[in-house]
């Protein structure tokens, strides 16, 4: 269903610099969104073309990030590589898929874990090539991570020198890291 918004929405964007006739409220599910990249989709109800949302869009009704399967009711209008989200005026989780949720993905990046949950130090990881290497100290192999068991376990990004904790086991190539999970410390035990 495609409904042209009320005046009192006209009125509000037209205060922020915009061409209000542009602007469709459609209901929708997102596709995927990426925090990292600042940007994801969602597919509209009404079969037409999906629709992008920029973290901006997000951020400006109080969210960080949206999960997979979210529905949305969205104000959207036509910009020039396509329809891209312009308000989100709701959003319902109870559809929504967490990503440690998700069916693996059927890559070459799966393994199955051998090892305990073991804190790890990040030697490096590349976002753009999709993985990195941690370390469990000098003297022991590297442990391969790849980008895909990021997302799985809900994680955007890894910087060198960063403590985790993993699960890992033997992959094609070596050791490869089958969970990840951020290392929290403790309440009240954080250094001065």
């Amino acid at each position: 269903m495609t409904d042209r918004i009320s005046t009192k929405d006209v009125a509000q964007h037209d205060e922020q610099g915009g061409d209000a006739v542009d602007l469709i409220e459609i209901t929708g599910v997102i596709k995927w969104f990426d925090v990292a990249k600042g940007f994801g989709f969602i597919v509209p109800d009404n079969g037409m073309q999906d629709v992008l949302v920029h973290v901006t869009c997000l951020r400006r009704d109080g969210h960080q990030t949206v999960l997979e399967g979210t529905r949305v009711v969205a104000l959207i209008q036509r910009r020039e590589r396509g329809y891209q989200a312009f308000r989100i005026l709701s959003m319902d989780q109870s559809t929504a898929v967490h990503p440690s949720q998700m069916p693996p993905v059927k890559t070459h990046v799966q393994v199955t874990p051998s090892s305990g949950l073991e804190r790890v130090l990040v030697k490096w990881f590349n976002r753009t090539k999709g993985f990195g290497f941690l370390t469990r100290g000098e003297g022991t192999e590297d442990i391969f991570i790849h980008m895909e068991t990021l997302r799985r376990f809900g994680l955007t990004e890894l910087r060198p020198g960063q403590v985790v904790l993993v699960r890992f086991g033997d992959g094609e190539k070596g050791l490869m890291a089958a969970e990840i999970h951020p290392d929290n410390p403790l309440p009240g035990n954080r250094a001065h």
